[in-house]
């Protein structure tokens, strides 16, 4: 399909009534109609990219990487791209290996883009990790061999550096300000071809995905395939606003859903790649998990929001500043927490030591808490993400349980609970109750030992949906169960 070589505008008018009403004949009163809404004309235009893509074509760049010797018949992929399981992989395409010969080096090819004229080049991590050799291409031909200053497997963000001056560069904008249905492009070798332009629409913005806690990202429709990783994506000023990254897909190649790293997120990664050579970010101390419909009823929240506190590292910041679990956060630094991806950006790029806010709810009621972030710990770096809850319903509770020593509950980081034995079918089987399970509180209700859940199971509310706070695999998590109105009483 050929790009038009003048700009295309489309009128659309759209006319909408209000207040009318049709007579019993099937024709519009006269005297109702007088209240239409007026027409209102929508002028629409499809944006001539070819300057833009002139203009910023010189600052992209090819990353070639050659990696560690490895077996001759392995094929690498994109990540995970047959799992049906995990449709979400990079960009980064290793090219398969030449027969003949016990090991041969791995090769692959990337994107990157120049943002300064002494030859810094930013690219994504995951194309650049674990390379021996990292070659990178320009506009006009030129080969130079790059050094990594600093990566960053958090953001998927990495700083190289080249002996070169007097490059062309790209201008960065500001991502907050990009808007859902606005025009974007990208520039990139998708499948090794060069300066391969391409255009969509921003689809959505703060996108969370499976396992990048720090990154916000950019959602678009924007064609992007293998080999445009780390390649920038700009707005329609020709400015940067992100860094190409991910791509939803059950194939391994395009399939309308395509992910960008904001470039405020990236070049704040950028800075202390380039100042210190690693990333250091700021920590909360606790593990998060979504605030589902069910939950949201059984903290007689009116729509469920924020992100729930299932547990609170000891000696944390958390820990220190008072925050407890069943902690609502609905708004850090005076920014809504919608839901609990929200959160860990926003702690994750404020400086360690820095003082915040945090707006929880706590027992129905709503209020601020001010903590001093520390530094995340480098072995802890997903220690943020947020967990599923699965939903519940049932006759019955019908568990097992068994008091738990004082060593064993040591061992398990409590100070009270009760160690499930059995799950029978009932309330806990289908909110998700397992064997070897340490039950620590009910309706918000610390748990001291088996009589005392007894108690306060028969205390429960009927009908009524209630916090079940469950220790498992030295994580925490919140179900949500409810007792039947049926006037039986659970076992």
């Amino acid at each position: 399909m050929q790009v038009p070589s003048k700009l295309k505008t489309l009128t659309m008018a759209v006319a909408m009534v209000a207040g009318s009403a049709l007579l019993a004949t099937g024709v519009m009163s006269p005297a109702l109609a007088v209240d239409a809404t007026p027409q209102v004309r929508v002028d629409m235009t499809v944006p001539d990219f070819s300057a833009l893509v002139q203009q910023n074509a010189a600052a992209v760049v090819n990353v070639t990487v050659t990696g560690k010797s490895q077996p001759a018949m392995a094929m690498g992929n994109v990540p995970d791209q047959d799992d049906d399981n995990n449709p979400f992989g990079e960009l980064f395409k290793r090219a398969p290996m030449p027969p003949g010969g016990r090991n041969m080096p791995s090769h692959g090819l990337g994107s990157g883009f120049i943002v300064s004229s002494d030859g810094y080049v930013i690219t994504n991590h995951h194309v650049v990790e674990d390379a021996d050799k990292i070659t990178v291409k320009l506009n006009d031909k030129r080969e130079f061999q790059a050094k990594v200053i600093g990566s960053d497997p958090q953001s998927d963000i990495a700083l190289l550096k080249i002996d070169a001056s007097g490059l062309p560069t790209v201008t960065i904008g500001d991502a907050e300000n990009l808007k859902v249905g606005q025009w974007v492009f990208a520039i990139g070798a998708p499948f090794g071809l060069e300066r391969t332009a391409t255009k969509g629409i921003v689809s959505a913005l703060g996108r969370s995905l499976p396992n990048d806690t720090y990154v916000p990202f950019i959602q678009t429709d924007v064609p992007i395939n293998p080999g445009n990783s780390g390649g920038p994506l700009f707005d329609l000023t020709g400015k940067v606003v992100g860094i190409n990254s991910q791509i939803f897909s059950r194939s391994g190649g395009y399939m309308g859903l395509s992910f960008a790293i904001p470039a405020n997120v990236a070049m704040d990664v950028v800075a202390q790649l380039k100042a210190d050579g690693h990333v250091t970010r700021g920590w909360l101390g606790v593990s998060l998990q979504e605030v589902t419909q069910d939950l949201a009823r059984s903290f007689n929240l009116e729509q469920p929001r924020g992100a729930l506190v299932a547990d609170v590292s000891t000696d944390s910041p958390a820990a220190k500043a008072g925050l407890k679990t069943g902690d609502i956060i609905v708004a850090y630094a005076g920014k809504p927490v919608n839901d609990s991806a929200d959160l860990p950006p926003l702690v994750g790029v404020t400086k360690p030591g820095s003082n915040r806010t945090l707006t929880v709810i706590r027992d129905g009621r709503q209020q601020d808490i001010a903590v001093t972030l520390g530094q995340l710990p480098s072995k802890d770096q997903n220690e943020l993400a947020a967990n599923g809850a699965p939903a519940d319903d049932g006759p019955r509770l019908n568990v097992m349980v068994a008091d738990l020593p004082p060593d064993q509950l040591g061992k398990a980081g409590v100070d009270g609970g009760v160690l499930v034995r059995q799950v029978g079918p009932g309330v806990a089987s289908e909110a998700g109750v397992r064997p070897g399970d340490v039950l620590v509180s009910l309706n918000n209700q610390k748990i001291k030992d088996a009589a005392h859940l007894r108690q306060l199971v028969r205390e429960l509310p009927r009908g009524k949906r209630v916090p079940l706070l469950v220790k498992r695999d030295k994580g925490a998590m919140y179900l949500a169960v409810e007792i039947p109105d049926n006037g039986k009483q659970p076992g």
